[in-house]
C-alpha cells in the first residue's frame, strides 16, 4: 500500500512540474514597476511591463484592466509564440500624489493560478515648485 501511494505521489508531482502550455514569465522583480518620485512636467507617466513566455504553446493575453480609470493599459493584439517575449503597456495619469495600482492580466497560462497575473505600479508624483520671476530676480540678488 505504501508503494502504491508512493508512485501514485511521484506521478502527481511529475504532472503538475510537467505541465504543458504556455507560461507567462515577467521581467520585473514582484511584477511591480517603481516610478520613483516622478514629476507630470518631466514624465509621461508611460511604463511598460516585459514578459516572456516559457511554455511550449502560443502565450494569449485575453484581457487587461485597471482598478481605476486613472491607469490605462493596452495588451499585445497576438499570440506570443514559446519563447518570445512581448510587453503590456501602462499609462498612468500622473496625477500628483502616491502612485499604488493594480493591473489584472487574464491569460491562458498554466504556471499561474486561473492564467490571472496581478501587475503593480508604485511611486510617487510631485508638483515642481514654480519659481516666480521676483523669486528669480530676489535669489541672483543675494548671490551677488
Amino acid at each position: 500500500m505504501k508503494k502504491i501511494l508512493f508512485v501514485a505521489f511521484v506521478l502527481i508531482n511529475g504532472a503538475i512540474f510537467a505541465q504543458s502550455g504556455a507560461k507567462i514569465v515577467f521581467k520585473d522583480k514582484d511584477n511591480t514597476v517603481d516610478y520613483g518620485t516622478v514629476s507630470k512636467d518631466t514624465d509621461d507617466g508611460i511604463r511598460k511591463f516585459e514578459f516572456t513566455n516559457t511554455g511550449d504553446a502560443p502565450l494569449i493575453i485575453k484581457d487587461v484592466h485597471s482598478t481605476c480609470g486613472c491607469t490605462v493599459p493596452s495588451k499585445p493584439t497576438g499570440e506570443i509564440m514559446p519563447g518570445k517575449s512581448d510587453f503590456i503597456t501602462v499609462k498612468y495619469n500622473m496625477n500628483p500624489g502616491p502612485i499604488r495600482k493594480t493591473i489584472t492580466v487574464d491569460t491562458n497560462a498554466v504556471n499561474v493560478e486561473g492564467g490571472m497575473v496581478a501587475l503593480k505600479i508604485k511611486g510617487e508624483v510631485i508638483v515642481k515648485k514654480e519659481v516666480s520671476p521676483l523669486e528669480k530676480k530676489q535669489s541672483l540678488l543675494e548671490k551677488s
